[in-house]
């Protein structure tokens, strides 16, 4: 069985429920080691790495997380960032760095092991203006490649 058989087996297998409630927003979601946690009785022999690297853009921190499966011959990786909060009430530099950590970490191993999170409260605008009722967008247009490139030129 190649790694790829045994990734597609975990992906089919893995249930990672949203167990974690956020009574501040109202929502459940499931963390990074939520994810480990059901992860691991699934690995059967393969070995699951994360790792982090921290990279400064434009004056800002960003963390990359990168999930690793491997079989000790094969590999599959998926990469994920996350920027730092400049500052977050309740939390020194440390802490604003692990939180950082952990929210790239857990969508890298999204990734890794195709976990549906389009009903997160990640992807909500939880903020006061925008839990009011907002106007329905019209339609976008689609994207006409042959206009851009006619543009370009």
């Amino acid at each position: 069985m190649t790694l790829i058989d045994k990734l597609a087996a975990i992906q089919t297998k893995l249930h990672a429920p949203k167990n974690q409630k956020n009574t501040f927003g109202g929502y459940n979601y499931r963390s990074c080691e939520d994810i480990l946690e059901a992860v691991k009785p699934l690995l059967d022999g393969l070995v699951l790495t994360i790792t982090d690297e921290v990279t400064g853009v434009g004056g800002r921190i960003y963390v990359k997380a990168t999930a690793r499966l491997t079989d000790g011959k094969d590999a599959m990786t998926a990469t994920a960032f996350a920027r730092e909060a400049e500052s977050r009430k309740g939390m020194d530099e440390s802490q604003i760095t692990g939180s950082t950590s952990s929210y790239a970490r857990k969508y890298a191993l999204n990734g890794l092991f195709l976990i549906d999170d389009n009903k997160d409260a990640d992807s909500q605008d939880n903020s006061e203006q925008g839990r009011k009722a907002k106007p329905q967008q019209p339609a976008q247009k689609p994207f006409d490649l042959p206009a851009a490139l006619e543009w370009v030129r």
